[in-house]
């Protein structure tokens, strides 16, 4: 016996999206409902829920939940085989890759010796220079940012950092 309504097969319109965010969706579910829960404690007496060591893990799990859940449909529904389509990948030199490497260990490797702002600064400054940004004032947000995210870091969400060497 055969019903009369029609069926109707949805095709992945681009796999490559589907399945990034797929991917993308376990690891903000491991995220949200595992590590969360059993690796981060929360004091027993807790003034603010905004000064818990949870909420910025859970606003990253959220955000990461919501993105990775618009990327599958946006696979769904977006063709991707339009030759102009913006969204291609287009593999940069391999001195680039090499550069953006090094800007993650020079940020890392002196974070403690030299304190959050100077090794953000000296990364970004390598990642502005592995880029083709060309304009000279934009090497001025080199030093306003890693100051700016040390700020918000340290006097807003008391966040102990190394600031400074000195």
């Amino acid at each position: 016996m055969s019903s009369s309504l029609p069926k109707r097969v949805m095709a992945i319109r681009d796999p490559g999206d589907v399945l990034s965010g797929c991917v993308l969706l376990v690891a903000s579910l491991f995220l949200l409902f595992y590590l969360i829960p059993n690796y981060i404690s929360e004091p027993p007496i807790m003034q603010s829920p905004l000064m818990s060591p949870r909420w910025l893990p859970r606003i990253v799990g959220g955000l990461m939940l919501l993105f990775s859940c618009l990327l599958i449909v946006q696979g769904l529904l977006v063709d991707n085989t339009d030759k102009e389509d913006g969204r291609r990948i287009e593999k940069g030199p391999r001195l680039r890759f090499a550069m953006m490497v090094a800007a993650l260990v020079v940020y890392v490797t002196l974070f403690e010796a030299l304190g959050a702002v100077i090794s953000g600064i000296l990364a970004t400054l390598i990642l502005f220079a592995a880029h083709p940004v060309r304009t000279w004032w934009v090497y001025s947000l080199a030093f306003v940012f890693p100051a700016a995210v040390a700020f918000v870091f340290v006097k807003v969400m008391n966040v102990p950092l190394p600031l400074m060497p000195f």
